[in-house]
C-alpha cells in the first residue's frame, strides 16, 4: 500500500471517529466504546474509575494509569447541563467511554476562567473506564451506607496496595535491565551508579549541600516518556510538564537527613562535582503511604539523578536552612 493511500485511510478513520461522537447538553460530546449494561450512575453513588485526561492537541495531562490507581470519589448533584457530573450520569460499572467537556460552557457557567494549560482548547478530553459503582440499597440509612462503603473501599485499596508490593522487585528488576545498568548495592537495599565521583571531601551535617536532581518512578508512561515528578531543573520540569512558575530552579539547598532515607545515603556516596544515579526501593523512599502530591503510589521504587554542585560550611551567624525536596515521609 502506497504511503499516500495509508495517510489517507488513516485521516478518514480519524474523521469518521470524530463522527462518531454524539452530542449532549452544554456543549458536551461523548462515544460510548462498551456499555455493560448495568444501572446508569445516579447522584449519591460512589465510583471508582480509571481515565486518561487529554487536552486537544492529544497530550496526556493526567492518567490514572501511569500512577497504577485508580480514583474513587462520590458523584454530587449537576451545577450545569454538561458538567463532569452529568456525564458520569450516561455510564455504568464496566462501560468504558470517550467525552469531550467544553472547556468555554465551563468558563461561563462556573465563573471559573480556563485553566492556563487549556487556554488555546475548547474540550477537555476524557477516555474512562468505570471499574464500580457503589450504590445505596432502597430505604438504607445514610450511615449505613457510608459505612459500607469505607468497609467496601478500603479492602479494596488495601487488596491495590498488595499487589503494587508485589510488584516492587519486578519493576526495579526491569528498570536496571531496560537501561543495561550494572549498579552496586548498599546494606540498606540501595542501588546507585556513580557517573563521576566527584572530589574526595564529602558533606558534614551542618553543611548546606547544593543540589541538582530528577526524580522519577521507574515505570514510564502509557506515552513512552519518563514518569518525573520532581526537578532542580526548569528545561526538564517544562519537557516533564510538571514547571512551576513559581519554583526556583537550579541547584537547592539542602541538609543531611532532610529527605527520604535512600536519598540521604546516596548523596553522601559522591564529592563535590560528583554524579550518581540512584535507585531506591520504596523502604528507603515513601514506602506504604507513597507521596500523593506527587502522585508517588504506596511501594513505589524510585530513581534520582543527582549531582552535588557544591557544599556550603555554616557561619557563625546563620544556621543552615533546607529546602526539603525529595521531603521525607510523614511519621504515621
Amino acid at each position: 500500500m502506497k504511503k499516500g493511500i495509508v495517510i489517507l485511510f488513516a485521516a478518514t478513520l480519524g474523521l469518521a471517529a470524530c463522527n462518531n461522537y454524539k452530542k449532549g447538553p452544554g456543549g458536551l460530546m461523548y462515544q460510548i466504546h462498551k456499555d455493560g449494561g448495568n444501572a446508569k450512575i445516579a447522584t449519591g453513588d460512589i465510583v471508582k474509575l480509571n481515565f486518561v485526561q487529554k487536552n486537544e492537541r492529544d497530550s496526556v495531562m493526567f492518567s490514572t494509569y501511569d500512577i497504577e490507581q485508580a480514583q474513587v470519589f462520590p458523584v454530587g448533584k449537576k451545577q450545569y447541563d454538561g458538567d463532569m457530573n452529568d456525564v458520569l450520569f450516561l455510564f455504568g460499572e464496566g462501560d468504558s467511554a470517550t467525552f469531550k467537556l467544553n472547556l468555554d460552557t465551563m468558563a461561563k457557567r462556573t465563573t471559573q476562567p480556563k485553566p492556563p494549560t487549556s487556554a488555546k482548547d475548547t474540550y477537555l478530553v476524557f477516555t474512562v473506564k468505570v471499574e464500580k459503582v457503589f450504590k445505596k440499597n432502597p430505604n438504607e440509612a445514610d450511615s449505613t451506607f457510608q459505612r459500607r462503603a469505607q468497609e467496601f473501599f478500603q479492602k479494596d485499596y488495601l487488596a491495590s496496595v498488595a499487589k503494587l508490593k508485589d510488584a516492587e522487585a519486578g519493576k526495579i528488576k526491569k528498570f536496571i535491565a531496560d537501561n543495561d545498568l550494572k549498579p552496586k548495592v548498599t546494606a540498606s537495599g540501595l542501588q546507585y551508579v556513580i557517573t563521576n565521583p566527584g572530589s574526595a571531601e564529602r558533606p558534614l551535617p551542618t553543611d548546606t549541600i547544593m543540589l541538582n536532581y530528577t526524580g522519577k518512578l521507574l515505570t514510564k508512561k502509557a506515552d513512552g516518556k519518563e514518569s518525573i515528578f520532581d526537578s532542580s531543573i526548569e528545561k526538564t520540569a517544562k519537557d516533564a510538564g510538571i514547571h512551576n512558575p513559581m519554583a526556583q530552579y537550579g541547584p537547592r539547598a539542602f541538609t543531611l537527613g532532610a529527605a527520604i532515607p535512600g536519598f540521604n545515603e546516596g548523596i553522601q556516596l559522591v564529592g563535590k562535582g560528583g554524579k550518581i544515579l540512584l535507585i531506591i526501593p520504596s523502604k528507603l523512599g515513601y514506602g506504604e503511604g507513597g507521596q500523593p502530591n506527587a502522585k508517588i503510589t504506596p511501594y513505589s521504587p524510585l530513581a534520582f539523578e543527582v549531582e552535588v554542585v557544591d557544599y556550603k560550611k555554616p557561619s557563625a551567624s546563620t544556621a543552615p536552612s533546607a529546602t526539603i525536596t525529595p521531603a521525607a515521609p510523614a511519621t504515621k
